[in-house]
């Protein structure tokens, strides 16, 4: 899958699925803030965008991702 259409695909599933507008998701946004995400929240979000564009998102590797540029690059650098 090419990076914009990953990128238009996962701006949709996120915004619909936890009711954000999508002109909100910008590269630059901080993902917490943006989406109003707690703990478990985000414990939702990771395993959607698991699902979706299988790829595994480390624990480990969480704290580094802030921003949906972030976590972009993230999931197109390790799609399978």
């Amino acid at each position: 899958m090419e990076k914009e259409e990953m990128i238009k695909k996962m701006v949709s599933i996120l915004a619909s699925e936890f009711e954000v507008e999508e002109e909100l998701i910008t590269p630059e946004a901080n993902i917490k803030e943006t989406m109003h995400l707690d703990s478990l929240s985000l414990v939702d979000m990771v395993g959607l965008v698991e699902e979706e564009f299988g790829v595994e998102i480390k624990t480990a590797d969480l704290p580094s991702i802030k921003t949906f540029a972030d976590l972009y690059e993230y999931v197109f650098t390790n799609q399978k």
